[in-house]
């Protein structure tokens, strides 16, 4: 016996682990949460969102449906998906998610009306929050996230209560999709160009940057903004347009600078491509650059939208995120059941939505955005919901703090949370009438549900997962 090897347990995994967790409360990872980001052109896409959500209440209010206006407002969300995108593909994927949010309200209009046991309905929503989270990390969908099928799904089980409530549903939210596509798309008509003077604008600002403290990580910055500007040139549809020929010679020649940088500072050159920075990000349908001529150039190849999404299906590392929040999603909503909790559901809302991360760092970081809003979140809504407002008073909050979620939600999704919980509970209380109280029942769900979100990532994170390690 003495001449067989021995062989030690493997405890790096486990040693990974214990590592994220600690992560996790360390004062620096808190601080990180509350910081506040720089960014640009937020306003334009918030009026889009709050004009649409103010069309869908508006219209269920006039035509006596304010008990479904949630449910079309939830549908009038597509036009916060896909913000910056070049038009063309901004159409397709804002009518996937329209298709999606369709599907998911049938779905949970069905199981409403079906009657089944709460524990059916966690573990049918936890299902539905994986595919959700695996269908728009496939197709490369950004915005609100899979929370949104998630949460409209819920919305529709809470409402219907027999078959004949399943059509009228549908209905709404078919209808604030409609809306929302058109919101979205509206600004084609006016500014067709939008995106790609956008997207060239923040080239040139990433290109500006060169020269400056932090010379490599500058050029890192660079190269992506100007690759990220080919790519929104290439859907934008209008590469024979004049003032689009305009931006691809604008575009050349940065790229040129940023590629010569190394071994020639262009300094004369740089400045004067900057220059154009401040005139491309108005809200104009063309403007003359002096100075840059009208230029033919290849573009890269445009990525086929239904195809290549299809393609990532298959990705083993799309497949296990969604298992991850499956799971996470069912732990929460049935520990919600067992303590006796009253909104399960929205326990594993908590946990999808911690778990909209990509690395693990970033998904505490959204844990704890998340939680923190919703407390603070919880005070704003209950003092809304005790002051007893009529319909019309309620679409006025709703459309502001629709509003202010868009203008903020990039810049740090902390804040974006203390307003995103009073205006997710005034569209509950919509369909159904609420209480103060709900606003405690919120916040104690979610909890639960960012807790268990962050214990399923840590347990199940990749060896490959090292953003976490000071």
């Amino acid at each position: 016996m003495h001449g067989l090897p021995r062989y030690a347990p493997d405890n790096s995994r486990l040693d990974h682990c214990r590592t994220a967790l600690k992560h996790s409360v360390t004062p620096a990872t808190w601080r990180r949460a509350f910081e506040v980001r720089t960014v640009d052109a937020t306003i334009a896409p918030a009026i889009r969102v709050g004009v649409a959500t103010a069309l869908v209440l508006v219209l269920g209010g006039l035509l006596g449906h304010g008990n479904l206006a949630g449910l079309g407002a939830l549908g009038a969300l597509t036009s916060a998906f896909g913000r910056y995108e070049p038009y063309p593909r901004l159409a397709r994927k804002a009518g996937f998610v329209g298709i999606a949010l369709i599907a998911y309200v049938a779905a949970g209009a069905l199981l409403g009306a079906a009657g089944w046991a709460v524990w059916w309905q966690i573990a049918l929503t936890s299902v539905a929050a994986g595919v959700a989270a695996w269908l728009l990390t496939a197709f490369r969908i950004v915005g609100p996230g899979p929370v949104i099928l998630i949460f409209a799904a819920t919305a529709a089980v809470g409402y219907a209560r027999d078959l004949a409530d399943v059509g009228p549903a549908v209905g709404a939210v078919a209808g604030g999709v409609a809306v929302g596509w058109l919101a979205v798309m509206t600004p084609y008509l006016f500014v067709p160009l939008g995106p790609a003077r956008l997207a060239v604008a923040r080239a040139l600002t990433a290109v500006s940057e060169l020269g400056r403290a932090g010379e490599d990580g500058a050029l890192v910055s660079a190269r992506r903004a100007v690759d990220h500007a080919w790519d929104v040139m290439a859907h934008n549809g209008r590469s024979r347009d004049a003032h689009s020929r305009q931006l691809l010679a604008l575009l050349a020649d940065a790229e040129a600078v940023v590629e010569r940088w190394a071994s020639d500072r262009d300094s004369a050159t740089l400045r004067a491509l900057v220059e154009h920075e401040s005139e491309l990000r108005k809200v104009k349908r063309r403007s003359h650059l002096p100075g840059i001529e009208c230029r033919d150039g290849d573009l890269p190849a445009r990525d086929r939208f239904l195809p290549d999404g299809i393609r990532r299906l298959r990705s083993r590392d799309a497949a296990l995120n969604a298992a991850r929040i499956a799971v996470a999603a069912l732990l929460a909503g049935c520990f919600c059941v067992a303590v006796g909790l009253e909104h399960p559901l929205w326990a594993s809302m908590g946990a999808m939505a911690a778990m909209q991360g990509v690395t693990f760092s970033q998904t505490v970081q959204r844990g704890i955005q998340r939680l923190s809003g919703n407390v603070a979140g919880a005070v704003l809504a209950a003092a809304l919901i005790a002051t007893a407002l009529g319909y019309w008073q309620t679409v006025v909050v709703i459309v502001v703090l629709q509003t202010v979620t868009e203008l903020v939600v990039i810049k740090s999704y902390a804040f974006a949370s203390v307003v995103i919980t009073p205006m997710a509970l005034l569209l509950t209380g919509l369909g159904s009438a609420v209480t103060p109280d709900i606003a405690v029942s919120r916040v104690i769900d979610t909890a639960v549900g960012v807790v268990i979100g962050v214990i399923v990532s840590a347990a199940a994170i990749s060896r490959k997962d090292h953003h976490h390690v000071a």
